[in-house]
């Protein structure tokens, strides 16, 4: 079965995150990933110490990011090394790099001087800051990206101390945002016949998720605060605590409210004008949150989740990982796959949140071992014997 990306061949000088995880899509996508690795390999292949370690050389980080890939060892400051990478370029369609600005062109695997040996290349730069701007030559993390997006101080409880997202969100954003420039100047591609350079960077990834927050101070003219898990538009929308936990409510129409009000045995609620619209919800909400507290005690949140649904109400429960793998719908939706590592054995790995009819993406090969296809790859450049 082919692959919406057979075909295409992306050069990868990315590390640890945001970088491998947009590599990886373009792999799950049938592109022909090889992963340009230092000596030293990767840093994922050692992120996490004993705690998650895998069976050989690599640990549990490296595997969550490059499957459907190729590794070459090529150390870029040896010129027979470069003149490899170069070859590489030659037969690439997409290069992704997550180098700090400026550190490609000491390498001499900059933007303009790649673009000369391979006009149609698409070559994508992920950084902290981007290329350009006063902040390009700042490290770039998640955590420093979040901090500075605004994204930590609209996140937590009110009042808190600052809390950065629980998965990290500019790192998967950046990787999500670089794929979609790629796959766009490889269109774009077809039209001019040449490629282009893809500039994204963590901290403009990251804002670029803020669409709430950001119309809310463009409006009021005032910075959004932390909320937990409340809506900045609608109420009730957040977790509430019951019997045994919490669970998750979103009641955002009068109907969905009035069906709320009347699930819980709280019909009053519904002509109480601290609550009769969602205006006066939001004005009101600590005293909102305490009534539907207060109702929802007498039950267990298995109990509440099947009567709201089953009036009309949406609602969730809170699930930990182990919940979420053990959830039939997760397996339904073919949410975990597995991949025969030659050394850890069978490994699983996420499934792929996109579903396609007529070309499905798949895992076609492990993660790889350090270098495991630099002899493969430099014979197919024709420059055996360089292994």
């Amino acid at each position: 079965m082919n692959l919406p990306l057979d075909g295409i061949r992306v050069a990868d000088l990315t590390q640890v995150m945001g970088g491998p995880f947009c590599t990886m899509q373009l792999g799950d996508l049938g592109a022909d990933v090889i992963k340009v690795e230092p000596p030293a390999g990767d840093l994922s292949r050692s992120m996490g110490g004993a705690q998650l370690r895998m069976p050989g050389d690599d640990n549990a980080p490296f595997f969550a990011l490059n499957r459907n890939k190729r590794s070459i060892v090529l150390d870029l400051t040896r010129d027979g090394d470069r003149d490899a990478f170069m070859a590489l370029v030659r037969t690439a369609d997409v290069l992704v790099e997550s180098y700090r600005p400026g550190v490609t062109k000491r390498l001499g695997v900059d933007y303009d001087t790649v673009a000369t040996v391979n006009p149609r290349l698409i070559y994508a730069s992920i950084s902290g800051f981007g290329q350009t701007g006063p902040y390009a030559d700042r490290p770039g993390f998640d955590l420093i990206a979040q901090g500075m997006s605004g994204i930590m101080s609209v996140t937590g409880e009110p009042g808190g101390t600052p809390v950065k997202c629980g998965v990290p969100i500019a790192d998967l954003s950046v990787g999500l945002i670089a794929t979609n420039g790629i796959l766009a100047a490889l269109i774009a591609r077809g039209t001019t016949g040449r490629g282009q350079h893809v500039d994204t960077s963590l901290f403009e990834s990251a804002l670029a998720m803020s669409v709430w927050e950001t119309t809310e101070y463009w409006t009021t003219g005032e910075a959004p605060h932390a909320m937990g898990s409340a809506h900045r538009l609608s109420a009730p929308y957040q977790a509430f605590r019951t019997r045994d936990g919490y669970i998750t409510l979103a009641a955002l129409t009068s109907l969905q409210w009035e069906r709320l009000c009347a699930t819980l045995d709280r019909s009053t609620l519904a002509t109480d004008e601290r609550f009769a619209t969602n205006a006066a919800r939001m004005a009101n909400q600590p005293a909102l949150v305490r009534e539907i507290e207060a109702a929802l005690a007498a039950r267990t949140t298995a109990d509440w989740v099947e009567r709201m649904l089953g009036a009309g109400v949406p609602a969730g429960p809170i699930h930990d990982f182990a919940q979420v793998f053990a959830d039939a719908h997760t397996h339904a939706r073919h949410m975990i796959e597995n991949v025969d590592h030659p050394i850890a054995g069978r490994v699983p790995t996420l499934g792929f949140p996109l579903k396609m009819s007529d070309t499905p993406p798949r895992v076609r090969r492990a993660p790889p071992l350090l270098g495991e296809h630099s002899a493969e790859i430099l014979r197919e450049l024709g420059m055996e014997g360089r292994e």
